[in-house]
Parts: C-alpha cells; structure tokens; sequence
C-alpha cells in the first residue's frame, strides 16, 4: 500500500478522530475503559512514525474534547495520568525523530501537572524540524470559533481594528491553529459519520476517510496509507467544476 502513495500529493495537514477506544476494551472482555486508551499508544505512534516517514507536515489527534470532561471522574483522571506518563515516554523518541510538539484547546483547563509536562515537552521540542505532531487537548471546533471571535470583538470595542477588517483571513488568525495549514484529511475510526465539534472552520473542504469497522487501538501505518491513497484517488474542486480542475491542472 505504502507503494502506491504519491509522496509529491501528500496532504500537508491531517486530522484524526480517534473513535472506539472503549469499544475495543469491551470487545476484548476489559470492563475498564482505560484498557483501550492505553492500549491506544501504540496507534498513536504508529501513525506519528507513518506521517514522519512520508513527510506529512502536521498531523493534529483529537485526545480530549471539552465535552469529554463530562465522562465518568474515574476516566478523565486516568486520562490526564496517561497523557502525562505518554509525553514524557515519547520525548525521546520527538526528540530523535525531529517532531514538534504543539497543543490547541482550553489547556488551562487541564490539571496542573498535565500542563506542566505539556510545557516542558513543547519547549524541548520547539526547534525540530520534522513533523509538528499537534494534540487537540479539551478542544472543540466551538470553544476555538468562541474564543477567536472574542478577541476579535475585543479589537473591535477599543478601536485596534474596525469592524469591516474583519474577514476569513482574520478570523484565521486569531484560531488556536493559527500559522497551520488547514486539514486535507480528516480520518476516523470506529464507524461514526460525524466530525464531532472538531475542527469545525478548518475542515470547511477537508476529505473524510471513516474506518468503518476498525477501532483506534488496532489502527497501523498500513490503515494511514490506505486513507492517504484514497485521498490522493479523489478529485478536489473547492467548489468549481470537475472541467475547471482539469483546465487548471
């Protein structure tokens, strides 16, 4: 699979979603949800290594969403534990594969310890050059539109800006994305056709890929590859015709 990929059509931005943890501890007989989070990690690696090597620029996991603070206390503590035992294991491995380390999200809203290994990671890695691994981190596609246009507003009232500046460019700047090419590829495991408050201004023209029948614990290179050579099979016309495309190209 990873043969047929088009290295010079790589999308320069991709997006995962990545569904089903639970579900897949179930499946194996584990009644703690946890057990599929864990057992996440190496999916999670796999998919860095496979953006690396082809030489995908960003890649952003959505880890926490807002709405997942409302998940059983037990879990969105076991969560943040995991995410903080996950950088500080993966550092190395950044630091030796040239990845960078960026968040968006609410990330104050995260526990103390949870933003200060976030902190220290992102510092150390702010100079690599390779992939910029992006975490989506108590995240939603409406808490990022809220907060840009309350900035924007807050322009607006002390006069900095006046309210006919404000257009798409704008509004792009003041998004926890910023500097960040917009997703090509948005994928999904675990079935659900939704993109579920993510993303939701930057993936106005994104190409889904859903998994239907595979979870992210058991998510490998060979499932990227095969949601990257379906993207690259696909036509995009970001609103003008096929014959358009084609002249163009």
């Amino acid at each position: 699979m990873k043969d047929s990929i088009d290295v010079n059509n790589l999308p320069a931005h991709i997006a995962v979603i990545m569904d089903g943890n639970g579900r897949w501890a179930k499946q194996q007989g584990f009644k703690d949800r946890i057990f599929g989070h864990r057992h996440a990690i190496a999916a999670v690696r796999e998919t860095i290594e496979g953006c690396g090597e082809l030489g995908v620029k960003y890649l952003t996991l959505y880890a926490f969403s807002t709405e997942n603070w409302n998940r059983p206390p037990a879990e969105v503590k076991a969560l943040m534990s995991l995410l903080v035992s996950s950088i500080h294991d993966e550092l190395p491995g950044m630091m030796k594969n040239q990845i960078r380390l960026k968040a968006i999200g609410d990330l104050e809203s995260l526990p103390k310890g949870s933003q200060k290994e976030l902190a220290s990671a992102m510092e150390q890695t702010a100079d690599n050059k390779g992939l910029t691994m992006v975490l989506a981190l108590s995240y939603s596609g409406k808490w990022d539109l809220t907060q840009a246009t309350k900035k924007i507003a807050e322009k607006v009232a002390s006069g900095e800006i006046d309210a006919s500046q404000v257009d798409a460019n704008m509004i792009n700047a003041h998004l926890s994305t910023a500097g960040m090419p917009d997703p090509d590829l948005m994928i999904r495991t675990g079935g659900d056709h939704r993109i579920s408050n993510f993303m939701l201004w930057q993936l106005a023209y994104a190409e889904l890929y859903i998994f239907e029948e595979l979870f992210w614990p058991d998510f490998r290179k060979v499932n990227l590859h095969q949601a990257i050579v379906d993207f690259q099979m696909r036509e995009r016309r970001f609103g003008k015709t096929s014959e358009q495309v084609k002249r163009e190209g």
